[in-house]
């Protein structure tokens, strides 16, 4: 099966990017083909498209699938494999976001953990941990992020990731709310403000302050 000029510099390009995002270059080239593929391929097939050997496609399936990129297939009336990758760019986006946190990012958060339990033993200990401390939270804070965005669906991670600039004026207009209402004497949103919380200059009209019931 030749590939077609756009499709094997599309699956060239991601050979060479491969070794970048810490996969080799087979199995970069594997999965580039498989996902610009109009159907799912065996591994004879990948392996003739690519001039790879069958065992290097072989291996190649296998790491692939470790990291539940490719998704299995069985056709009617054919012993054979068929592997194909999912249709759903944000579902690749999420699979890749989920098994990066599982290989890269737990281990360190666990080592930060223990580390931070220690007693130390020196003030070079105490700023060392320091150190790891702002490193623990800020990786707690990005894991929760991706937890809470692997709960969205595609369409609404799209709308989140268009919002772009839009999410830093809406915190800066927030932020000048706050600090606008603070100015006055108000330490929360004058709808949830007692009247006897209330500054006098922000008493409903038609009220002198006082607490007018019998």
């Amino acid at each position: 099966m030749n590939l077609a000029p756009l499709t094997q510099r599309f699956v060239l390009h991601f050979g060479e990017m491969g070794s970048r995002w810490g996969i080799n270059r087979t199995v970069g080239q594997i999965y580039a083909l498989l996902y610009v593929s109009p159907r799912a391929l065996n591994a004879d097939e990948i392996a003739e498209s690519l001039a790879f050997s069958r065992s290097n496609v072989s291996m190649g399936l296998k790491e692939l699938q470790s990291w539940n990129l490719v998704r299995l297939q069985h056709l009617p009336n054919d012993r054979r494999e068929y592997f194909q990758a999912p249709e759903d760019v944000w579902a690749i986006f999420r699979t890749l976001a989920e098994e990066r946190r599982k290989r890269e990012i737990d281990p360190t958060l666990s080592m930060l953990r223990d580390a931070l339990m220690e007693q130390p033993a020196s003030q070079d200990d105490i700023h060392a941990q320091a150190r790891m401390k702002q490193m623990h939270d800020l990786i707690e804070l990005m894991t929760g992020w991706l937890a809470d965005v692997q709960k969205m669906d595609s369409a609404t991670l799209m709308s989140l990731m268009k919002m772009g600039a839009k999410v830093q004026k809406l915190l800066e207009t927030k932020d000048k709310v706050v600090a606008g209402l603070t100015g006055k004497g108000l330490k929360k949103p004058a709808a949830v403000l007692t009247r006897s919380e209330m500054p006098a200059d922000h008493v409903p009209d038609g009220s002198d302050g006082e607490d007018t019931r019998d």
